[in-house]
């Protein structure tokens, strides 16, 4: 399949007639209907519908046509940005961060930073803190925001804030108070994520109730956030979250604080030590001052030592 097929299949999609596609692409209807031709050869179906006039698109025709724009939109892009990346006008800014972040202030402070900044192209990759640890050591990532510290060497954690924990029940659960005591949830089968690769989020939780001298009944792994509640909401058990996850709005959960001043986890921001680039000093200053506006910092930003 060549790129040319797809414009080629582009133009014949959205006009629906050989010779106005020809016209469009400036060359020959011949030229335009053996390559289309080939392309149904190469695929193994039909893509138009040429019995009835106006020509149509078959369903296959349709989703090919729907992906072929997606493609080629996107490498229009690539191609935009990547000139300006090397005539130095554009510039990339790479973010990592668990799924937990996405519902405090974290993502306002980058919206903000991207307005402000619109050369500055933020890229974002959703890893578990210690996947973003391999990716800055790497230099795939610029930054992250984990719930763990991961300590190692070429690597600054940053204490954002402490944030309290809350626990995910079923709403037909068997508590009905709008607190709980850690006690209460090492009866339930209490569902923990991420499963792979830890130390995780799933090790904090568990260490919680060690600390406290309690043994819980069950555990029942899964691979994120979002199976954890939706585990939840079957019945399956419990799950313990970070209180920022309590505007992820559910019929089926409820969100209930834990009784326990220690039930909080960490937001920590992790970047290379030796990190000097404009892009990221200047980034690293914009979140200093868009985090005292939105409140983010707890205490002041410190480099924090490992929990594990």
């Amino acid at each position: 399949m060549e790129l040319r097929q797809l414009r080629y299949f582009e133009a014949l999609g959205s006009t629906l007639s050989f010779s106005r596609a020809a016209e469009q692409l400036n060359i020959a209807q011949p030229p335009l209907t053996r390559q289309v031709q080939q392309l149904e050869e190469e695929l193994g179906v039909l893509l138009i519908d040429r019995s009835k006039r106006p020509l149509r698109l078959t369903l296959a025709g349709k989703y090919f046509y729907d992906k072929a724009i997606q493609i080629l939109s996107e490498l229009d892009e690539l191609r935009r940005i990547t000139k300006q990346i090397g005539s130095g006008k554009r510039h990339n800014l790479r973010v990592g961060f668990v799924p937990s972040i996405l519902y405090g202030d974290i993502p306002k402070v980058l919206y903000e930073f991207m307005q402000r900044h619109d050369t500055i192209d933020v890229q974002l990759f959703e890893l578990t803190s210690v996947q973003q640890a391999q990716a800055l050591q790497a230099g795939r990532i610029d930054v992250g925001f984990g719930r763990l510290t991961v300590p190692q060497d070429g690597l600054t954690n940053i204490l954002v804030r402490e944030e309290p924990l809350v626990a995910v029940i079923p709403v037909d659960g068997k508590f009905t108070a709008e607190q709980v005591t850690l006690e209460q949830l090492s009866s339930q089968s209490i569902i923990i994520y991420p499963s792979q690769p830890r130390p995780s989020f799933a090790d904090q939780v568990l260490s919680l109730f060690r600390m406290r001298g309690l043994t819980i009944s069950h555990t029942i792994d899964s691979n994120g956030l979002q199976t954890a509640i939706g585990l939840v909401a079957a019945g399956m058990g419990i799950t313990v979250v970070p209180g920022s996850v309590k505007l992820l709005k559910r019929d089926d959960v409820r969100y209930v604080d834990i009784l326990d001043p220690r039930a909080t986890t960490p937001l920590i921001m992790m970047h290379r030590q030796r990190n000097n680039s404009e892009d990221f000093e200047l980034f690293l200053s914009e979140f200093r001052r868009l985090g005292q506006t939105h409140r983010i910092f707890d205490t002041p930003p410190i480099p924090t030592p490992s929990v594990f």
